[in-house]
């Protein structure tokens, strides 16, 4: 029997893209556009294309562009969710990613998102939930040992907000000290010279800081 006599699987690629709402980790869904499960709120995802994707980092850009309006933005390889029997038209194969965008980007995409709160975002086809809940262990567990959570923030930022979404990621709350002191040690923030920002709660205008680097990993938890 020849190679090409044996049936390939469906290939495609999808993305838990996870944003802020009311302190709350949301994940951004968008209806599908035909069978199976048409109309049904899903994660953003896509077939792989072989004739233009060079690998499926670059599926993932050309999706995240064409379908949410959005690029630039921070995501990551997930796992790998293969089986003959998650999708109903036969053997599939999805390389999920998790994507983390600032609201701000969200609002300003041009494309209408189906925000849900992550930890219950409702029935959905295929094995989303199951994919979803993956990407939120792997945040959890990696927030709180490395600068992603901040990727939920603007380029610029208050240490107080860099403290708020890291409670919203890891699900607790944490000490302002304690918080603060390890940041300094951990030496990951930067003023921004020459701005400060007034906020509601404080008297004089905030100092506003910005990552050293794009992604760090510490050997101690935040």
């Amino acid at each position: 029997m020849a190679e090409t006599d044996y049936p390939r699987p469906i290939v495609t690629v999808d993305i838990v893209l996870l944003t802020v709402c009311a302190a709350r980790l949301h994940v951004a869904l968008l209806p599908r556009p035909g069978e199976p499960y048409a109309g049904a709120p899903a994660l953003i995802g896509g077939y792989v294309h072989t004739d233009e994707d060079a690998d499926t980092q670059s599926a993932v850009v050309r999706i995240l562009k064409a379908k949410a309006g959005l690029t630039g933005i921070f995501f990551e390889q997930l796992k790998t969710f293969a089986s003959a029997t998650r999708d109903p038209r036969g053997w599939s194969v999805s390389i999920a990613y998790v994507a983390l965008v600032p609201p701000a980007l969200v609002e300003h995409a041009g494309v209408t998102l189906d925000l849900r709160p992550a930890v219950s975002p409702g029935e959905l086809p295929f094995d989303h939930g199951e994919i979803i809940k993956t990407a939120l262990e792997r945040l959890r567990g990696k927030g709180a040992y490395s600068t992603i959570p901040a990727r939920l923030l603007p380029d610029v930022f208050t240490m107080s907000e860099l403290q708020a979404i890291y409670e919203t990621v890891m699900g607790e709350r944490l000490d302002q000290s304690a918080f603060r002191r390890k940041i300094n040690d951990l030496d990951l923030l930067e003023e921004v010279e020459g701005e400060k920002r007034q906020t509601e709660r404080a008297r004089r205008p905030t100092t506003l800081y910005r990552l050293k680097s794009p992604l760090k990993v510490f050997d101690r938890r935040i």
